[in-house]
């Protein structure tokens, strides 16, 4: 997987900073640190060997239930953790709501596109109208908002950084 320049280096600047909070804290400071310097890894958490035995250690005292833990520093932050397990691809945004078979979750089209001219005719028994009749190119034609399901995150936690002096980052897990 290629990633660009711009990534790499708030990665390495993210991992200067964190190896830097990492040399003056205890132990357990050592390893949210050592955790949280693996988890900005854009290549994965787990890609390099020293990185491995942290991570496993992470996912056990997560799966105990046991908080995120804290890397301590001057001008070093990090999110409680959070849980977004669906994304949507460039031009939809991310809806949910409760629903009969309880949480549901959609992509809608940023923008309605053409679509045919049935889902612009009222329907009286079916149900409301979904799309509207725009004028595009001296033409009539039906519009409506794109609706598909969403993609489930193959890393569906994460955890917000921010480091002074470094873009504020978002890690998945």
């Amino acid at each position: 997987m290629v990633f660009s320049i711009s990534k790499i280096a708030l990665s390495g600047s993210l991992s200067i900073a964190l190896y830097a909070v990492c040399e003056t804290k205890s132990y357990a400071d050592h390893w949210a640190c050592e955790v949280l310097l693996c988890l900005a890894n854009p290549g994965g958490p787990t890609e390099f060997a020293e990185c491995r035995p942290p991570i496993h250690k992470l996912w056990d005292h997560l799966a105990k239930g046991r908080p995120f833990p804290v890397c301590g520093g001057i001008g070093f932050r990090a999110s409680r953790p959070g849980y977004e397990p669906y994304y949507c691809e460039a031009g939809y945004r991310l809806r949910q709501r409760n629903g009969d078979r309880g949480r549901e979750a959609t992509c809608v089209s940023v923008q309605p596109v053409p679509t045919g001219n049935d889902n612009c005719k009222r329907r009286s028994q079916d149900g409301p109208q979904v799309g509207q009749w725009q004028w595009a190119q001296g033409q009539r034609v039906c519009v409506a908002y794109r609706l598909k399901p969403p993609h489930l995150r193959q890393r569906p936690r994460f955890v917000d950084l921010k480091i002074d002096g470094v873009a504020p980052q978002r890690v998945w897990f």
